[in-house]
């Protein structure tokens, strides 16, 4: 099987990932499961073709780095058809990669079940907004829903730094430059400074990787723009934790003080199986009102989720809240409501209550 045969039927296949690894057949990843294709096992030699084959179709990118460093990122298009994000590694004296399908068109909130109390994120003007979660549970996907609704309402400068790209954006209402890292720009950091002298009303940096990327992004929320970015944790207490530990404890305070001025709001997320198949995004929003910013500033990050759970009406939501109203209209299953929970025991009591009153 060759490369263009693989990635046309894992199109065909609604399939979101590609895994080539020597040792196992050619597999797909479909609705969270992972299905091997054949019953031909790749060799080493068939793996190496493969992703030869990758950086040809990448404008001949140079397989010498990831030959040196054993881990590379890239992404590549297949024109009027489909993106293809690749992150290929050495594993076991072999080569190997996995391949993210990202399709051109931009994906409709709506379908994805994404709810209108996190699109409305996409109306601040300035600010700090993160979006969360663990790898995998579709946080990219959420922040081109973002950008999107930003492009189609407001007229603005809007640039994304990303590694890589993944949704390319057409222009509408808004000027949308994208640049991705090593081909467009050496850092984060280096192009989220270069940012700020490139008249930018919204920026989104892929990922807060490190201290350097935070402080400059906070700098920039600080300067009135909008600064949309990523973190892989869990929660907005514990974003919030995340965040102030990367700095050196002489300046946690100072932080603590910018971010509680300049946050906006933390949408965390996670993916579900439902009970038809597939997954469905399952959100805690925080939105940083007086409450949230003080607890901020005086180290009370612990106390958030009291604040979320106590501000429904201010469009405020709980993990556990979103998973139990999802057993409620149908979507899935309580199990699995279980198994996402924050804290298990209350959702068990809750669920419990709920099918008392059936």
């Amino acid at each position: 099987m060759d490369i263009d045969n693989i990635l046309e039927q894992a199109v065909q296949s609604n399939a979101s990932d590609i895994l080539l690894i020597a040792g196992l057949p050619v597999s797909y990843k479909i609705n969270g499961d992972i299905l091997r294709q054949s019953e031909e096992k790749l060799t080493p030699e068939a793996c190496f073709e493969l992703i030869k084959s990758i950086y040809k179709m990448a404008d001949n990118r140079d397989i010498e780095d990831l030959l040196d460093s054993g881990d590379d990122d890239f992404s590549f298009s297949v024109p009027k058809r489909y993106r293809f994000r690749v992150n290929a590694l050495k594993q076991r004296g072999s080569l190997a990669a996995v391949i993210r399908v990202v399709s051109f068109e931009l994906p409709n909130y709506q379908e994805l079940y994404i709810p209108d109390a996190v699109m409305n994120f996409a109306g601040f003007n300035k600010g700090l907004v993160l979006v969360t979660g663990p790898a995998g549970s579709g946080k990219s996907t959420t922040l081109a829903c973002l950008i999107d609704a930003i492009n189609r309402q407001r007229s603005a400068h809007i640039i994304t730094i990303e590694d890589p790209i993944e949704f390319l954006h057409r222009h509408h209402k808004s000027i949308v430059t994208q640049r991705e890292l090593i081909s467009d720009t050496k850092s984060y950091e280096a192009a989220l400074r270069a940012a700020l002298r490139q008249a930018p009303d919204v920026i989104l940096l892929g990922e807060m990787r490190d201290y350097e990327t935070i402080k400059a992004a906070i700098t920039a929320a600080e300067t009135g723009h909008l600064v949309i970015s990523t973190l892989h944790t869990i929660g907005a207490a514990n974003t919030i934790d995340r965040i102030v530990d990367s700095f050196p404890s002489a300046q946690q305070q100072q932080i603590r003080v910018q971010l509680g001025m300049v946050m906006q709001g933390v949408i965390s997320q996670q993916l579900v199986p439902k009970l038809n198949g597939g997954v469905l995004p399952a959100f805690e929003i925080m939105i940083a009102n007086n409450a949230i910013r003080n607890l901020i500033r005086e180290s009370k990050a612990h106390q958030i989720d009291s604040v979320i759970f106590s501000s429904a009406s201010e469009g405020m939501v709980s993990m556990d809240a979103y998973l139990i109203n999802m057993v409620k209209e149908g979507l899935i299953a309580p199990e699995q409501a279980l198994q996402y929970s924050s804290n298990l025991e209350q959702t068990k009591k809750r669920l419990q209550a709920m099918a008392a009153l059936r």
